[in-house]
């Protein structure tokens, strides 16, 4: 009789065994059937209205698209090498979309004005016939003529009496400024926004005649300091020549430069709004040479 019991409850168990597992299974079923049809159903809503709204999403902007087809089809090298424009490639992808000033307009201008997609990218230029010209290749691009009263060949005087000029080492908006360096001509809003990055490539400086880049690096250095906080990036190019390496280590400070790569030079100047009392230039850093 024990053992009729015995085997009658391990049979009773069993079934209740196999009833447990069919339960779980069919709940887990039920469970992942609804889940699947409520995925379908988001996912065929979703694609619907993308649909309804045209998304571009998986398009290409047409200014980045104008920029690979300029590049492929053209046989006209950037005036900088690759690890030279590795430099500012690095901040912008760091820092974009930001505000980014150029002096300068070129064949690689359409090439910063995609790096730094989604934000402002600014042309400065000293030839009227040359922002027609380019302005009709890339019309998207945004340039204003800048005007240069400056030679190279002056150069030596404006540096002799820049540095004795108490004017040049204040900080204060570049129109309100009374040093002889400080750019007062250019469009009022490029003097309104702050600027995240500036590279200094223009104007002309290769021969006597040409304005050279010295007030152009003042007015950069100035900008940024003058931003309310913060810092800006500034670049000089052709720092292998004399106007721009010697104005650059005196106007944007040796103590601000962060690396040279060939004939670019890399300064992060900071806010003397935000942190009153900063000497024009830091002292040099241990290391810099």
């Amino acid at each position: 009789m024990r053992g009729a019991n015995l085997k009658l409850q391990s049979a009773i168990n069993m079934k209740f065994i196999i009833f447990c597992f069919v339960f779980i299974c069919l709940a887990f079923l039920i469970v992942r059937s609804s889940f699947s049809s409520s995925s379908e159903n988001s996912k065929e809503t979703l694609m619907s209205y993308v649909k309804t709204q045209n998304c571009p999403c998986n398009k290409i902007p047409p200014s980045l698209s104008d920029t690979i087809i300029h590049y492929a089809t053209s046989n006209i090298t950037p005036q900088q090498t690759a690890k030279e424009i590795s430099v500012t490639e690095r901040i912008l992808r760091r820092k974009s979309p930001s505000n980014f000033l150029v002096f300068g307009l070129g064949r690689d201008s359409l090439m910063w004005a995609s790096l730094n997609h989604g934000g402002r990218t600014v042309f400065l230029e000293e030839n009227e016939g040359w922002i027609s010209e380019i302005k009709a290749q890339f019309p998207t691009l945004e340039s204003y003529l800048a005007t240069y009263d400056t030679k190279v060949r002056h150069s030596d005087d404006l540096m002799t009496s820049a540095v004795k000029s108490e004017e040049c080492s204040n900080v204060v908006d570049p129109r309100k400024s009374e040093c002889n360096l400080a750019l007062k001509s250019l469009p009022n809003e490029i003097y309104e926004i702050e600027w995240d990055l500036i590279m200094v490539d223009a104007p002309t400086g290769y021969h006597d005649e040409a304005p050279g880049r010295m007030s152009a690096i003042y007015t950069a250095g100035l900008m940024g300091r003058n931003r309310e906080v913060g810092e800006t990036d500034v670049f000089v190019h052709d720092v292998n020549r004399v106007v721009e390496d010697k104005f650059s280590m005196e106007f944007l400070c040796e103590g601000y430069m962060i690396q040279q790569e060939g004939r670019l030079r890399h300064f992060t100047i900071p806010s003397h709004k935000a942190r009153r009392g900063r000497p024009f230039c830091p002292p040099p850093k241990p290391n810099s040479t």
